[in-house]
């Protein structure tokens, strides 16, 4: 079985964000966090009908098992609010096709897909907690198929695997709750191999939890206040003060010398001389 590159575009919706509130943009520092999504991948029909013809089987119809569920948990270290490294665990789910054939028949393969991942993560801050990151890595990728036949159909190696490593690409948005806890959405490409030479995509679109341990608010730096304006106040005019009045004094009466007092001599008294 094959898998083609998977048709149609993986977009994001644009949030608003709000200037006035404060952002959350991160510092350095460890982090973990898992997610879980819908997984899809494009089965190669015509390839399959063409191997059938073959061996001299038409193929009357194919049913494709081509979306499954898909989940990975990783963790990563934040070098500052616009670079990390992150590294996990992916299981991409599992996939699968029944075709019917002519002479009665049928030919059953399905395959899963699980390994680990390496990524460059860039981030742009956006404000009010929101961001929007991309990244580009290497999944190694383990493939194991199982194909069954009955009737005319005859399988001579029913469960071949094969492990290789391929490109990885995704595109997120993320929100943080607090400083600590985020949430992301996320599209990723992982570009793998199966295990009868084909390579092709599987597209995971999935929604998560990050946690930051030690998370801690970067503080903008804050702008220097606007000055007061200063308003230039005129002093007060100078006060005339009337001139002092100064009062006469009381006059002064001088009392006149008391007139002179005129004593008169005293004569002794004569003595008698009898």
């Amino acid at each position: 079985m094959n898998f083609q590159k998977a048709s149609g575009t993986l977009g994001l919706l644009a949030l608003a964000v709000i200037a006035s509130a404060p952002a959350l943009a991160q510092d350095g520092g460890w982090y973990a966090g898992g997610a879980i999504g819908r997984a899809a991948a494009t089965i190669d029909d015509a390839r399959i009908t063409s191997g059938l013809a073959g061996a001299g089987i038409a193929t009357t119809s194919i049913v494709d098992e081509d979306r499954d569920t898909g989940y990975k948990v990783y963790g990563g270290y934040q070098f500052n609010p616009y670079l990390g490294i992150e590294g996990g665990y992916y299981d991409l789910g599992h996939y699968g096709f029944t075709a019917t054939t002519t002479p009665a028949g049928s030919l059953k393969g399905d395959i899963t897909l699980r390994g680990l991942n390496l990524d460059l993560v860039g981030t742009l801050p956006l404000g009010a907690g929101f961001s929007v990151f991309g990244r580009v890595g290497a999944a190694y990728t383990q493939a194991r198929d199982h194909f069954s036949g009955t009737g005319i159909v005859v399988v001579t190696n029913p469960n071949p695997s094969v492990r290789a490593t391929n490109l990885k690409l995704g595109v997120g948005l993320q929100y943080d709750f607090t400083p600590a806890l985020g949430m992301r959405l996320e599209a990723e490409r992982y570009r793998v191999n199966d295990a009868v030479g084909n390579i092709g995509n599987v597209d995971m679109v999935s929604l998560g939890l990050i946690y930051r341990f030690g998370g801690k608010a970067q503080v903008p730096t804050p702008r220097a206040a606007t000055p007061a304006p200063v308003v230039y106040v005129a002093p007060p005019a100078p006060q005339v003060l009337p001139p002092p009045v100064v009062q006469a004094p009381p006059p002064v009466f001088v009392a006149p010398p008391p007139p002179p007092v005129y004593v008169a001599p005293v004569r002794p008294l004569k003595q008698d001389r009898n």
